[in-house]
């Protein structure tokens, strides 16, 4: 059951409808720090709400983030919810060149091992 403080219980579904996916360690922060919890839900949200970029955009940018920061978690995690929010396997190919372009050749060589690990390809 979550402690949650928030006015919205349902917020971490709501956050998982625009972002994708939403990890299990933030259900299981909702039980452990729920004033943490509510303060990130609150910033998520207001991050990835739909604004002068489409969320969509915002995920395409967040994978090639991670990709460029070779976090193999944040981009398995980033991939693992884009193509619910209609991200294509060619739109996540030209994030991972701007990646490349900026990051270098490992950056984009474990982007391109993710997606090939959560696209199928």
């Amino acid at each position: 059951m979550c402690k949650c403080t928030c006015a919205d219980p349902q917020g971490m579904d709501d956050l998982e409808s625009k972002i994708g996916k939403v990890p299990l360690i933030f259900r299981e922060l909702a039980e452990r720090d729920p004033q943490m919890h509510d303060f990130v839900l609150k910033m998520d949200n207001f991050i990835w709400n739909d604004g002068a970029i489409t969320r969509k955009t915002k995920k395409l940018i967040a994978i090639a983030i991670a990709a460029a920061l070779r976090d193999q978690h944040a981009i398995r995690a980033q991939m693992a919810g884009a193509s619910n929010l209609g991200v294509t396997s060619e739109e996540i190919d030209e994030a991972l060149r701007v990646t490349y372009l900026l990051a270098g050749m490992p950056a984009y060589v474990g982007g391109k091992a993710a997606q090939h690990e959560i696209m199928g390809e």
